[in-house]
């Protein structure tokens, strides 16, 4: 039986609630065909998951993170507790428990494209009353869908007075109960595809759902609804090596700078530079951008742009 988790009270920026696992990511000239056996150049592991990767983000743009969700008490789960500590992200509100830490296996090609496997084994999404998060006071906060009670609890709790982000990255069971609900639908081109078949049909849809609606298209930038007002906005331009994480770091990017009270044009500017460069490296928890890399690629884009 897990307990209750509490905090004592604490302010921060980002409070990001939802997925963390334990990435093995494998660098392959192609993927293998059926009854292939290849070879790995190189092999990367360390701790990943939406909601944990959004977190490690956001402090290392220089903010205050906190992330709330489940980590098993197996080597995997030791590991990536001790990453999010090193990292300097809240870990008062992580759930420990005898099932195992889900573990992802990422194939990724020279061209920067990838193939991901997860496994969770037993591993459910915790129930509504797992944390108690009466103790800790967000600027905003973010759910990638992936603990869905959790989130429902912390909407109930705080009634809708803490601005709210959802990091949709594919449609399930946890996207479909949060995306209705929260101030900030920020989704993937996946995501608007599963919906409604392609990303423009897909914004008129959701922003009937959502006040503020975001579409990611990886390369070809973003789309955009908010109110009255649409938009696209370019990608920055980086050599792509690996785009694992790259939505993760856009969320994470996107909250922190929403919580910063920047502007709507400079909020999608300062997520789109974090998504670009988490792609300039391998893995997504090494490609996680800090605050002196993003204030250079800023500089270097402004510059292009003007």
């Amino acid at each position: 039986m897990l307990s209750p988790i509490s905090a004592p009270a604490t302010i921060i920026d980002v409070l990001c609630i939802g997925h963390a696992s334990y990435d093995l990511v494998f660098s392959l000239t192609h993927h293998p065909d059926a009854d292939e056996k290849t070879t790995a150049d190189k092999l990367l592991v360390c701790g990943g998951g939406p909601a944990a990767n959004a977190a490690v983000t956001v402090t290392r743009l220089g903010y205050r993170a906190a992330f709330s969700g489940y980590l098993g008490d197996d080597t995997y789960g030791d590991s990536h507790f001790k990453e999010l500590q090193a990292e300097g992200v809240d870990t008062r509100l992580v759930v420990r428990g005898a099932s195992p830490t889900p573990l992802s296996v990422i194939l990724v090609k020279p061209d920067g494209k990838r193939a991901l496997v997860n496994y969770k084994g037993g591993t459910q999404a915790l129930p509504q009353d797992s944390v108690d998060f009466s103790g800790i006071y967000p600027k905003i906060v973010l759910f990638d869908g992936h603990e869905p009670h959790l989130a429902l609890n912390f909407l109930a709790q705080t009634c809708g007075k803490i601005p709210s982000v959802l990091d949709a990255g594919s449609l399930h069971d946890g996207t479909l109960a949060l995306m209705d609900k929260v101030d900030y639908l920020v989704c993937s081109e996946k995501f608007a595809l599963q919906y409604a078949g392609d990303e423009h049909s897909a914004l008129s849809r959701l922003a009937v759902l959502a006040p503020v609606v975001v579409i990611t298209l990886g390369e070809r930038g973003l789309v955009w609804r908010r109110g009255a007002d649409s938009g696209k906005l370019p990608a920055p331009q980086v050599t792509a090596i690996d785009n694992t994480g790259a939505g993760d770091a856009f969320h994470g990017a996107f909250a922190a700078a929403v919580s910063a009270g920047m502007a709507w044009c400079d909020v999608l500017r300062y997520a789109s530079i974090a998504g670009a460069l988490c792609c300039t490296q391998m893995g997504a928890r090494p490609g996680l951008p800090y605050r002196n890399q993003h204030q250079a690629l800023s500089r270097q884009w402004l510059s292009s742009s003007g």
